[in-house]
């Protein structure tokens, strides 16, 4: 038999006890929880029902020990709200805890049923009780890379690994790891894995990218074997374990901007059932306020929705060892009452304070759909940025746009014109494409996005790619088109590894893939979406290229991504640019310039790489600068690749058409003939 005792406020959620389960939830607006215990994931109706009372209530919390439950324990709450004219009271409708580290009853669960205030208990999902052991840090310790070092690979974790459909996308991932160390990858940035619902999604469609979450705590049924809520946490650490044994980090894009309870109309799964209007920005009116373009916006900022946030953070990183977060359309966690930016948004000042959270990366994209956009200025000092404008002024550039060739050469030093220009590192995440937008095939195939297979009549997706056909839209026989699309890739990804900051790369460009010109695939979930593992189907030249390209900024990090700060006082040791035109000394920074090229000098008279970036119609020679020892071409887009460096004995180097070329002294390397 269960009994029931008053129980503890912390920690939030469920934990085991010497005795059953402790349960905590805020709910600061009920008038009575119940606790609904069930027998099975699929049961229609609990076993046991405890009523709460204020006798179970410390503050805003609302708590519990019910003895002789165990690990695996099924359960959800019911919650009647206090007559509140702000609040929809829906006492009849079961609601997962928002703490729960499992979720279950998927195989019963439907989503219209949680609309209204509608008894869903033959419909609802449930939580489980699992055990909040911490993660092997000792034997599977963090790879802590440093910045400078760090090479991003986004990936969808389905998308990545669904060639292979007998095992779960975690345990078929294990598999592709050799391959990402053999490419040079030191950091994973996996799309969201918190669990989401597929049915948050129109027209019949199924929510793939999964920017849907009903949960900050559990990972995503659908990608792990599913046999238990213990099971499947046990399954994602020895993912991460296995990712710490090959150095390679994992990153979470982490979504506590908005849920998948929609607007007002729709349905109530968790927060919205405990209490709308603590979690979401809600006006008089009842409306719900959106700066997300999802139907609703979490209040971030207030006290106790800071401590939910600050909890799956450490859910995540000391009971998941995850190494570091992506905040998905992360200002909108700066916004206060009312959605007013704040200057010092607490929720960034607690995530810095956090102990248990000093050594793992931060990331976020800087912009919401409210127009807010804050780069450099992003208010977390710890917090690196996504830098759309290094992704356009990139694009634009080797578009052969006009007025491109200045802004080229900012997003190649740094931004300083975007971060502060006394930063050595910029804050400063580099991409040219990412999961949102084309790939980079699709970059230089499509001049327009092709989104009718997501049945929107193809007005999702943004109309503002700048991208380039090079003469026909999408795939085409022309052998001098194909030929100059694969050299503008190659382009795009020398301009991206060459440049200073944090480069990030999205899954499938490093061997051609294409979405069809699909620029927001959130919904496709089949070979468009998916990542395309058949050799005979893969461009391997593009892959050998990418990974030569890896190898050669990490062998010269320091020349790429320098350590060492600006004010060090050896001059002769300091790396500076020098920025060239076809002339030495003389860059062109007209407006109808479409070349960039410049050397990175150690000291003042000592150029050890020089670069040239050219997207003129037509070819040109450039002088160089004048090395202390020979200067080896070890990169020429419009060539075929070779690991020997070839000597340049001219005063001058010819870069083809819409081509680049990387030159390094003999100085760098040795007398070697190769350079690994």
């Amino acid at each position: 038999m269960n009994g029931i005792k008053v129980g503890n406020p912390l920690p939030l959620g469920s934990s085991i006890t010497s005795e059953g389960v402790n349960f905590s939830l805020i709910a600061s607006n009920a008038e009575y929880i119940e606790i609904l215990l069930f027998e099975k994931e699929d049961a229609v109706s609990p076993k046991t029902i405890f009523k709460l009372n204020n006798n179970h209530k410390t503050g805003h919390y609302w708590h519990a020990e019910i003895n002789n439950l165990k690990e695996g324990a099924i359960y959800a709450y019911r919650i009647k709200q206090k007559n509140n004219e702000l609040n929809k009271n829906r006492s009849k409708t079961v609601l997962i805890d928002p703490c729960s580290r499992g979720i279950t009853g998927w195989s019963v669960y439907k989503r219209k049923n949680a609309l209204n205030n509608s008894d869903n208990i033959d419909s609802c999902l449930k939580s489980v009780v699992c055990n909040r052991k911490l993660f092997n840090f000792k034997d599977f310790p963090r790879p802590k890379h440093s910045w400078e070092e760090t090479i991003i690979y986004e990936l969808h974790i389905k998308a990545f690994t669904q060639s292979s459909n007998e095992e779960s996308c975690f345990k078929n991932f294990l598999k592709k790891i050799p391959y990402l160390k053999n490419l040079g990858i030191t950091c994973i940035e996996l799309l969201p894995v918190f669990c989401f619902d597929p049915n948050d999604a129109p027209n019949g469609l199924e929510n793939f990218w999964g920017y849907s979450p009903i949960n900050w705590f559990t990972p995503h049924f659908e990608y792990l074997s599913n046999k238990s809520a213990e099971q499947n946490r046990e399954e994602f650490r020895k993912f991460v374990e296995e990712c710490h044994k090959a150095d390679i980090e994992v990153i979470l894009d982490v979504v506590y901007n908005h849920t998948s309870e929609g607007d007002s109309q729709g349905p109530a799964i968790s927060w919205k059932g405990i209490d709308e209007n603590l979690y979401y920005f809600i006006d008089k009116n009842k409306n719900y306020q959106d700066v997300s373009g999802c139907g609703n916006t979490i209040a971030a900022n207030r006290g106790l929705v800071r401590k939910l946030i600050i909890e799956s953070l450490k859910c995540w990183a000391n009971e998941l060892g995850v190494d570091g977060f992506r905040f998905d359309l992360g200002i909108a966690l700066s916004r206060g009452e009312d959605l007013t930016p704040l200057d010092n948004p607490p929720l960034f000042e607690d995530i810095e304070c956090e102990p248990e959270l000093a050594d793992i990366k931060l990331i976020s994209e800087p912009w919401d759909c409210g127009g807010l956009y804050k780069l450099n200025d992003f208010p977390s000092k710890k917090t690196f940025t996504w830098n759309g404008h290094f992704r356009d002024d990139l694009r634009r550039f080797w578009k052969g746009d006009k007025d491109t060739a200045w802004n080229m050469s900012d997003k190649i030093k740094g931004s300083p014109s975007h971060y502060k220009e006394n930063e050595f590192l910029p804050k400063s995440i580099n991409f040219i494409t990412s999961h949102d937008g084309f790939t980079l095939k699709d970059l230089v195939t499509f001049n327009r996005k092709h989104n009718f297979a997501n049945r929107e009549q193809n007005r999702d997706g943004d109309n503002h790619n700048n991208s380039w056909n090079h003469g026909v839209e999408g795939p085409t026989s022309n052998l001098s088109i194909k030929e100059l699309r694969k050299r503008q890739q190659k382009n795009f990804l020398l301009s991206l590894l060459i440049s200073k900051g944090v480069p990030m790369l999205l899954m499938g460009d490093e061997i051609g893939r294409s979405q069809g010109g699909n620029n927001n695939s959130w919904c496709q979930n089949n070979t468009l979406g998916w990542m395309n593992w058949d050799e005979n189907q893969q461009d391997l030249e593009l892959l050998n290229y990418l990974k030569y390209l890896i190898k050669i900024r990490k062998k010269f990090i320091n020349f790429f991504n320098p350590i060492s700060l600006l004010n060090n006082k050896d001059i002769d040791n300091q790396v500076n640019y020098y920025w060239h035109g076809a002339k030495l000394e003389r860059p062109d920074w007209s407006s109808w310039s479409h070349t960039i090229a410049f050397s990175l000098n150690k000291g003042k008279n000592n150029p050890l790489i020089w670069a040239g970036l050219n997207a003129y119609s037509k070819s040109i020679d450039f002088y160089l600068p004048k090395s202390k020892s020979k200067w080896l071409k070890v990169i020429d887009t419009n060539e075929s690749l070779t690991s020997v460096p070839i000597t340049i004995n001219d005063t001058f180097i010819k870069v083809e058409n819409r081509s680049s070329v990387l030159i390094i002294s003999e100085e760098m390397f040795g007398t070697k003939s190769k350079i690994f």
